[in-house]
């Protein structure tokens, strides 16, 4: 992601396109829509390949503004599973 971002020259002082955490997550969001867009109607006539791309756009997004934030991605998902593990939810409510 980093040499793409570098060849369009987005990390540059002046590019249009400025590679901020703010940038990203609002980047972030306006993909992980674009996702959404595609359920809108029902999933009978569900096209898989522009799914694919959505769902490939948000990871690029996501892995980006990690990268900038200073965040170990792969830490985080695993230190966010194993708190979920010991997490409740409300409809476990009286579960063993």
């Amino acid at each position: 992601m980093h040499d793409f971002v570098s060849a369009k020259g987005w990390y540059e002082t002046n590019s249009p396109k400025p590679q901020t955490p703010r940038n990203l997550a609002i980047s972030l969001s306006l993909e992980a829509s674009e996702v959404l867009e595609l359920f809108q109607w029902g999933e009978q006539n569900l096209d898989k390949s522009a799914l694919s791309g959505e769902l490939a756009d948000v990871a690029l997004y996501l892995l980006q503004l990690a990268s900038v934030s200073g965040i170990d991605l792969e830490q985080a998902v695993l230190d966010k599973l194993s708190a979920n593990y010991l997490r409740h939810w409300p409809e476990e409510a009286g579960q063993s």
